[in-house]
């Protein structure tokens, strides 16, 4: 929040508040009619009113501002120190505090689920991955097999000679 602004509020409010002292003064001297020291009052407080008027519409949207800007802090900053299997946890506690007051479960919780689920799959996934990727890169690393010279070979597409050396059906 701009303390600045405040401070500059206050310090308006009080250069009005001297000239309407200064026409209080004034009303209490005989020379000056009452009607017309109401008059110059009512000129001199209708700015400040206007002025604290827009400040104060405006000051909504300043504070709203700054609470959204403190609430991402405090969520980023949770969020950055908060253990992500903490949420387990949390969700537990709310759904017995649902089931003590007879409301439906919203979550459910699997029976057997433990926190090192989620690490133990994300490393068979790794592993996964790694043959994977040496399935891929082992043909290029190995020796190119030998045709065999004592049968010819055929290019027709859909005929495997393997399966019709050993009778197997064709394509």
């Amino acid at each position: 929040m701009n303390l600045l602004l405040f401070k500059e509020l206050l310090a308006l409010n009080e250069e009005f508040s001297h000239v309407t002292r200064g026409l209080e003064r004034m009303q209490r001297e005989p020379v000056y009619k009452k009607e017309m020291i109401r008059w110059a009052k009512a000129h001199a407080e209708s700015p400040q009113v206007e002025a604290s008027r827009q400040f104060f519409d405006q000051f909504d949207a300043i504070v709203e501002n700054d609470a959204s800007e403190a609430y991402k802090f405090l969520r980023d900053h949770k969020r950055q120190f908060t253990d992500p299997d903490d949420v387990h946890l949390e969700i537990r506690n709310r759904e017995e505090a649902r089931k003590a007051k007879g409301l439906p479960p919203r979550v459910v919780i699997l029976p057997d689920w433990d926190f090192g689920d989620e690490k133990r799959y994300e490393e068979q996934q790794i592993k996964r991955r790694n043959r994977a990727s040496t399935r891929r890169a082992g043909p290029q690393q190995r020796a190119p097999k030998l045709a065999k010279t004592s049968e010819p070979q055929t290019a027709s597409p859909g005929f495997d000679t393997e399966q019709a050396r050993e009778g197997g059906n064709l394509l």
